[in-house]
């Protein structure tokens, strides 16, 4: 009984929590807010940690962020809630697929990334996310494991988004839009970085900070 008194307090609390403001806390993230951003414009006090994982989740299911390395064949179905109207305007939401889950197994055409060759990374990566798409362009990411010293170089706005999400302590990986580009380069350019680029149509995959580049 006290189990389920429980899981029903849980529930409810997520039901509230939806109700309340859920959903703008995705649409700020969608638009590009940062955690630390979202919080200031809710009308209501949530818990910073709240915050962080409904931003996490929703970027597992829009598939920003991965939760297995791309190609693997190992990406699994994830599920989202949609806020539905019944009679008399009653609230209600519905689990609801986010994805077909499916994930093909690629044999990627590997390449190390040199800057003597490959020219400056910024243009290089912008250039490969063109070519193929950047809904399938990833980096890998592995932040709840590096030296916290690392991201000094980042501007704040950078910093503040990286610091804002609870990465897990496992490389995952975040799709390679112009903001993770932006850090990746800075990440880059100050040494002591290593990072996976991985394009998924062109099913190439870019090692960064491999050495032997010129810089």
């Amino acid at each position: 009984m006290e189990r389920e008194q429980s899981y029903f307090k849980s529930a409810l609390s997520d039901y509230v929590y939806e109700a309340a403001g859920g959903g703008a806390v995705r649409h700020l993230a969608d638009a590009g807010y940062t955690v630390a951003q979202i919080m200031e414009r809710l009308d209501y006090p949530v818990p910073f940690a709240r915050v962080q994982k409904t931003v996490w989740e929703h970027f597992l299911d829009k598939k920003i962020l991965l939760a297995e390395e791309p190609g693997s064949g190992k990406q699994a179905e994830r599920a989202c809630f949609v806020k539905e109207y019944g009679k008399y305007g009653r609230v209600r939401f519905r689990r609801v697929s986010a994805g077909d889950g499916k994930d093909e197994i690629i044999c990627w055409d590997v390449h190390v990334y040199k800057k003597e060759t490959d020219g400056a990374l910024a243009p290089y990566l912008k250039e490969k996310c063109g070519e193929n798409g950047e809904e399938a362009s990833y980096v890998s990411c592995d932040f709840a494991l590096c030296d916290r010293a690392l991201l000094q170089c980042l501007d704040g706005r950078q910093r503040e988004y990286i610091e804002g999400l609870p990465w897990e302590r496992k490389t995952v990986w975040h799709r390679l839009d112009a903001r993770m580009r932006g850090i990746a380069v800075n990440l880059y350019e100050h040494g002591g970085y290593q990072a996976d680029c991985y394009f998924i149509n062109r099913k190439e995959k870019i090692l960064l900070g491999r050495g032997g580049e010129k810089k």
